[in-house]
């Protein structure tokens, strides 16, 4: 086993974007083989709070800041990094993220969606998902932080789609 154990995990947020029928966003990553979907997620900047960095967050990975946050993890998750990664990901700094995770309601549409707004896209395509499905779409070393999540948003996901049923649909149409 290398130094794995040593290194620090570098701070992050995550946000599980909500449309209004309870479904989540997950974009596929460029740099990944396979069809590996993950939810935007990244780095916390020195003096930066989380609820700013995930914001943020949004608006450089899919393209739009159209959401309002509504809810956060009631704990900080952690991930480690295969050791295959550990060398090439954040300079080997870090052996996995800490992150607060973060429920927002997507205030936009479709067409909002931008995943080429930033000079390096990190993703390549997009869709709406049932949060059920998070754990099955994620790459091996993320999927037991997807169920923890899961579990800890469904209740939040039933609530928007119940409220959706009431008011009658949803405000985008791309469905995975």
């Amino acid at each position: 086993m290398t130094g794995k154990r040593k290194l620090p995990y570098r701070r992050g947020v995550g946000a599980l974007l909500f449309r209004a029928d309870g479904a989540v966003f997950v974009a596929r990553r460029i740099d990944t083989p396979g069809d590996a979907w993950q939810l935007p997620q990244g780095g916390v900047d020195r003096g930066e709070k989380p609820k700013v960095a995930v914001l943020r967050e949004l608006k450089e990975e899919i393209g739009t800041g159209h959401a309002e946050i509504i809810g956060k993890s009631r704990q900080w998750y952690r991930y480690d990094l295969p050791e295959s990664l550990q060398g090439r990901v954040w300079g080997g700094k870090y052996r996995g993220q800490k992150q607060r995770w973060f429920a927002l309601r997507f205030l936009g549409t479709d067409a909002d969606i931008d995943l080429a707004a930033d000079h390096k896209p990190e993703f390549d395509d997009w869709r709406w998902v049932p949060l059920s499905t998070l754990a099955s779409l994620a790459v091996s070393f993320k999927r037991t932080l997807y169920a923890d999540l899961v579990t800890e948003f469904s209740p939040l996901a039933g609530s928007l789609a119940a409220e959706a049923g009431k008011a009658g649909g949803s405000n985008s149409m791309k469905a995975g």
